[in-house]
């Protein structure tokens, strides 16, 4: 499975400003610095497509970008430890629940989570605020190549239990690597099977 197209299409301050719904939307969002945009650019094998940058928060912005003229990656603003101030955060975090709580063209919500760490509370708060919403997500560890194989099971071990103490049934989980596109293929092939299955009725 490969992207034949990928292409900006805009950037939105709000929802109101967000492409018409013409196409599925598969949004992917994380903790600041989890390698957002690199995952990005690896499923479309583009190396610029989305902004990377070494200063967490960067994104502040929903991006929309065009794959294969039939289904949107849509680029959500990071959360966590960005250095901007409350006010700001608020903005952001208003930004955010009224893209995923109002879009009717919203398939699924990719969550990436950095493989190296134990569970963090706010991602674990994201998920629930998620599940109490009847928004479906996925989880996408991201970053696996900076661990050993026996690191890495260890850690999705851990987390599994975690989750399972809140929930009757995991999500479906990706392990990827942006160095080596370990993951691309696998997700691909769900977001195109989802694709096949949607009326496209909004």
């Amino acid at each position: 499975m490969k992207v034949k197209s990928a292409e900006f299409v805009k950037s939105s301050s709000k929802n109101e400003e967000c492409p018409k719904d013409v196409h599925p939307e598969y949004a992917f969002i994380g903790r600041s610095n989890v390698g957002k945009s690199s995952l990005i650019n690896m499923l479309t094998d583009r190396k610029s497509l989305a902004k990377t940058s070494g200063t967490p928060g960067k994104t502040q912005l929903i991006n929309h970008f065009v794959i294969d003229n039939n289904w949107h990656i849509v680029d959500l603003p990071g959360f966590g430890y960005a250095k901007v101030s409350k006010g700001e955060r608020k903005g952001f975090q208003k930004l955010i629940t009224d893209f995923l709580l109002f879009r009717k063209s919203l398939i699924t919500v990719f969550l990436l989570v950095d493989s190296r760490h134990p569970p963090q509370k706010i991602d674990l708060e994201f998920m629930r605020w998620l599940g109490e919403n009847a928004i479906p997500f996925s989880i996408v560890f991201t970053k696996i190549d900076k661990l050993t194989s026996n690191e890495w099971n260890k850690n999705l071990t851990k987390y599994k239990k975690k989750l399972l103490l809140e929930w009757e049934a995991l999500p479906p989980i990706f392990s990827t690597s942006s160095t080596g596109k370990v993951g691309q293929p696998e997700l691909l092939a769900y977001i195109y099977k989802l694709n096949e299955t949607i009326p496209r009725s909004w």
